[in-house]
């Protein structure tokens, strides 16, 4: 099933719990507005964690030591959506003005931004909101070529056709409201009618229009941009179906988080920024609990054979991952710091024979050696998940440094011996692991981006 098909069937379902508890419906809007307000805000370069973003939302806190700026791009962007959640509950129609309204709710006030002239010097411009741009607003690719939206002579009769466009299509009786949402997104791009704000005033749009139809808004995640950006550029050479697919598949993401909700469930995602609190439930969640069962040689294959077993296999599987980025890798395990024979299966083999009652610390390492690349230079990586075993309960720490003190390491779950390691949870640490491994990497690119950008400032100065 294409998530196209798959969010058609989940807004059925969703729409078989409707109308949804009034407490239950405000609590999954308030993550949506949270959430689309972070990242589609971060998309575009703002500084605010999601934690700042939260606290300048709900609680009018502003964050120490980030620009004032930022702050108004997020209570603009907040009053935006507001006015938008309030205004799609009745048959509010689509115009220009209705755009441009929006644009000025977004941007607040008018305002310089720094930018460049044709022949590259520096200046300033002047933008002004709820109206369209009066100054050519192209952009430079990766590859040196230039990417040209609408001139500002063309935008207002590309503007009132995008409009009439949009009209056609709803009246279709056959539309497909993620299409119609995904396209307007598009063509509303390539248009780029304000000299700011274009892509967050396309997101609000999209999401406005399939709200209109009774769908979740679609959140596009700040870590997943890249993925983003590149189905917007497979749209600009005409492969429209990639941009589609993969606005239906965030909705999707939000489909089952309304779902979830609505059935009185979590709706917090293993990767939400969150995480933390999520994290610190699992860790608090035994208290109180009679203690069984103790620390044997019973508990401990028991534990060995439906946690450790399986939780080892998610580190393998989520290692060769990264194994084409490396020269050499390897799984081993240790027993109280002394390394058990074989390694990958056979390591686990050989660790379920020689864990006993004395055992205190098991230890499984993945490590990449001698990055592959080599302009980003020579590096390794280990990810490692330790278990210490304790009289009544057995805690998994984790850490991507390999060598610190296992205290010093980060909790992530304390269990009874008579409780084993969910599905969920082995998923939960081995996202965590995977993302970590990813950020790495990330980071190093970045640092290698910002090395290249300086020797190219120090070489424009030598010219």
């Amino acid at each position: 099933m294409n998530a196209l098909e798959k969010a058609e069937q989940l807004k059925a379902e969703l729409d078989g719990l409707r109308p949804l508890d009034s407490e239950a419906e405000a609590r999954i809007m308030q993550k949506f507005r949270l959430d689309w307000n972070y990242h589609s805000n971060n998309l575009e370069g703002n500084s605010l964690t999601y934690g700042e973003t939260k606290a300048l939302i709900l609680f009018g806190i502003t964050a120490q030591g980030k620009p004032l700026k930022d702050h108004f791009e997020i209570t603009g962007h907040n009053e935006a959506i507001n006015w938008i959640l309030e205004i799609v509950k009745g048959e509010t129609v689509l115009t220009e003005a209705f755009i441009r309204q929006l644009h000025t709710l977004l941007l607040k006030e008018s305002s310089y931004k720094e930018a460049q002239t044709a022949d590259g010097k520096p200046t300033r411009r002047l933008i002004e909101v709820g109206k369209y741009k009066t100054q050519p607003n192209h952009v430079i690719t990766v590859t040196g070529e230039t990417f040209y939206f609408a001139t500002p002579e063309e935008t207002p009769a590309k503007m009132h056709d995008l409009i009439e466009w949009f009209r056609k299509e709803k009246e279709n009786a056959d539309v497909n409201p993620i299409i119609l949402a995904a396209l307007f997104h598009y063509r509303f791009i390539r248009i780029h009618p304000f000299d700011d704000g274009n892509g967050r005033v396309a997101r609000i749009l999209m999401n406005f229009i399939l709200m209109q139809f009774g769908y979740p808004p679609a959140i596009i995640k700040t870590e997943d941009k890249e993925n983003y950006y590149a189905v917007l550029r497979l749209a600009d050479v005409d492969e429209l179906e990639p941009f589609i697919e993969y606005i239906a598949q965030n909705l999707v993401r939000s489909l089952e988080i309304m779902i979830r909700g609505a059935k009185g469930e979590s709706i917090e995602e293993p990767d939400d920024l969150d995480k933390e609190l999520a994290l610190l439930e699992s860790k608090i969640r035994g208290i109180g609990k009679k203690i069984e069962v103790t620390k044997n040689n019973q508990s401990l294959l028991e534990i060995y054979n439906k946690s450790i077993t399986p939780l080892a296999n998610a580190l393998i599987d989520s290692g060769r991952k990264f194994d084409a980025f490396y020269i050499n890798k390897r799984f081993i395990i240790t027993l109280d710091d002394v390394e058990v024979p074989g390694e990958f299966d056979n390591a686990i083999h050989y660790a379920k024979e020689k864990v006993e009652q004395n055992a205190s610390t098991l230890r499984m390492f993945y490590i990449h050696q001698a990055f592959n690349q080599d302009a980003l230079g020579s590096f390794d990586f280990v990810s490692t998940v330790s278990i210490k075993f304790d009289l009544t309960k057995y805690t998994v720490f984790s850490n991507r440094d390999a060598f610190r003190k296992i205290d010093e390491q980060h909790i992530i779950y304390e269990k009874l011996y008579s409780e084993q390691l969910s599905e969920k949870e082995i998923t939960e640490l081995i996202k965590l692991k995977t993302k970590q491994h990813k950020d790495f990497i990330e980071q190093k690119y970045e640092e290698f981006q910002q090395l290249m950008k300086g020797q190219q400032s120090l070489s424009d100065l030598l010219q």
